[in-house]
């Protein structure tokens, strides 16, 4: 049964996908320039001309078909609104790959009810592959032109078979304030593959069953806020190295619910 927030939900996601695929396209145009600035913002992370003009396309794009919403940007800031639902955006999240001319960064656009994430997309537009889910509507997968799918986790019940990926080894060691590389190296020794096939990316290969563990130590709320809908409709275990399934915490993990116990016990007792 349809109801006012399923309907609410489904208008969101409709749009937000069709956002996402608009800003993540446009920043096509910059990708793998030779005239390509860059610049440092004061936390040292680099941003480019890609970066900000896709954000501002998002942010014309809701504040014209959803006015009433407030807006969480990686590069503007927040605007402020009324009406419950707050949209969290990083227009290209991973954007040293960006700037590498590596075609695994992505679009990622969340949408919050009440400070809690129900939609997310992943778009890697230079890759052409998008998921994107809402609350209790699924998560699908795209790839190319062809039709949407089912995303669904893997399921391998055995590190020794597991594919773990994280968006840098060095923050292991860097972002935390204590060192947790010894979580990276357990892991590493214990699974199959360990790649930095990172940033959202990684967790696009959890939602899709090709990589099982997505794991890292420092994140903020617009790298975040999307993937928790997307793993948990996909069928995976979203959470804090804690083990609480948040997104507000600066950190994550993913993964499908076989292994979930087990990377958590190395996390905790790293």
């Amino acid at each position: 049964m349809t109801t006012p927030e399923s309907s609410q939900l489904q208008s969101r996601l409709d749009f937000a996908v069709k956002i996402a695929r608009l800003a993540g396209e446009q920043t096509l145009e910059l990708f793998r320039t030779t005239d390509l600035e860059i610049i440092r913002k004061s936390d040292g992370s680099p941003v480019t001309a890609a970066d900000r003009g896709a954000e501002q396309l998002l942010r014309d794009q809701i504040g014209q078909q959803f006015p009433e919403d407030a807006i969480l940007g990686e590069e503007f800031g927040e605007t402020t609104g009324t009406s419950g639902y707050r949209w969290v955006l990083d227009p290209i999240d991973g954007t040293k790959a960006f700037i590498a001319g590596v075609p695994l960064y992505t679009t990622l656009v969340a949408v919050m009810l009440d400070d809690e994430p129900k939609i997310g997309v992943i778009f890697a537009p230079a890759a052409r592959e998008i998921v994107y889910a809402a609350c209790e509507l699924g998560c699908w997968h795209v790839i190319g032109d062809g039709t949407p799918q089912p995303a669904r986790v893997s399921q391998v019940d055995n590190l020794a078979e597991a594919v773990v990926v994280t968006s840098s080894v060095k923050s292991f060691t860097t972002e935390r304030g204590v060192d947790a590389r010894p979580v990276f190296d357990q892991l590493q020794t214990k699974c199959r593959v360990t790649r930095t096939w990172g940033d959202a990316f990684g967790y696009l290969l959890v939602a899709t069953g090709r990589a099982e563990v997505a794991i890292d130590p420092a994140m903020s709320l617009w790298d975040t806020a999307a993937l928790l809908p997307v793993i948990e409709e996909a069928g995976g275990k979203f959470f804090d190295w804690q083990g609480r399934a948040t997104v507000h915490n600066g950190e994550s993990v993913a993964t499908n619910p076989q292994l979930a116990d087990r990377v958590l016990a190395i996390i905790q007792n790293g």
